[in-house]
Order: C-alpha cells, then sequence, then structure tokens
C-alpha cells in the first residue's frame, strides 16, 4: 500500500524522459566520476567545450530525482560504459561514446572529432521507446581510435 502512495507522488518515467529531451535537445552532456582539475581546465580552453553540462555521476539523485538524474543513473550508467563518457542528443536518439583511451581519459582537444564522428562512431544508442529507450551497441567497448580523416575537408580551411 505505501508503494502505491510513494508511487502516486513520483514523476512518471516518460515525463521525465520529455523533460530531459527538451532541456538537452542539440546538447551534449559529459557524465564522470570525477575528473582531475587539470582536465576540467583543459576542457575549458577548448573551443565551445566550456558549454558541455558535465555531471557527475557519483552523486546519488534525490527522491524525486531530476530528469538528467534518471536518465543517467536509471539508463545510461547501467551498461557499465567507462567514464567519463559523452552524451549527444539529436531528436530522440542519445548518442554515446565514452571519453577513455589506456585506462586515461582522452584530451579534452579530441571531443571535437569525438562529437563530429555521431552517428557513425559511437558505443551506445538509445532511442525512446515505451517509458525508456531501446539500446543498441555500436564499436567496441575497447575501441575508442578517432578517425581523423572522416572530417577533413582537403585543404587548411575547408572541413566538412
Amino acid at each position: 500500500m505505501i508503494n502505491k502512495i510513494i508511487a502516486a507522488f513520483r514523476p512518471k518515467p516518460t515525463v521525465l524522459r520529455e523533460r530531459f529531451l527538451q532541456r538537452y535537445a542539440g546538447r551534449a552532456i559529459i557524465v564522470h566520476t570525477g575528473v582531475s582539475i587539470g582536465w576540467v581546465s583543459e576542457l575549458i580552453k577548448e573551443a565551445g567545450c566550456g558549454q558541455l553540462f558535465r555531471i557527475d555521476a557519483r552523486n546519488q539523485p534525490s527522491r524525486r530525482p531530476t530528469p538528467i538524474e534518471w536518465v543517467v543513473h536509471q539508463h545510461l550508467l547501467k551498461h557499465h560504459l567507462p567514464t567519463p563518457f559523452i552524451v549527444k542528443v539529436i531528436d530522440e536518439t542519445l548518442w554515446i561514446r565514452h571519453l577513455v583511451r589506456n585506462n586515461m581519459p582522452v584530451h579534452p582537444s579530441e571531443i571535437h572529432w569525438m562529437l563530429s564522428e555521431f552517428p557513425d562512431n559511437y558505443h551506445l544508442k538509445l532511442t525512446v521507446a515505451g517509458a525508456g529507450f531501446t539500446v543498441e551497441r555500436g564499436m567496441s567497448i575497447n575501441d575508442n581510435a578517432i578517425n581523423l580523416n572522416a572530417t577533413w575537408g582537403g585543404t587548411e580551411t575547408e572541413f566538412i
């Protein structure tokens, strides 16, 4: 009985998901479990990377989770990707790629390259379905190489 009463006051999963998608549409989020101050300062130096949202997944969600807490703790962390990882929200799809190579976070300068490789290279793809998301696995967790030629247009000033 008490569980039904508690459930009546919790936000519905579809409401949390819709609020998340509205808030972060077209944006990218870095999910981490602690990064060094040096890494964050390098991230902020990169053009546009200071605008990336960052969430520390070590913080447990509140009793009434925010939409981002719900997505991170209910849908992303359970896939056990190395952290940090980046989530790009495009329409009703979450494109996820971890930011780790050789057991260390990649240099923040690589993040733009990784973002430019979506939707071709990703570790996970979550697409809206039912009350949550369907999951599609992409490249191997062990693979996180960047294809620098994928976005090069051929001249010093020309990028695709």
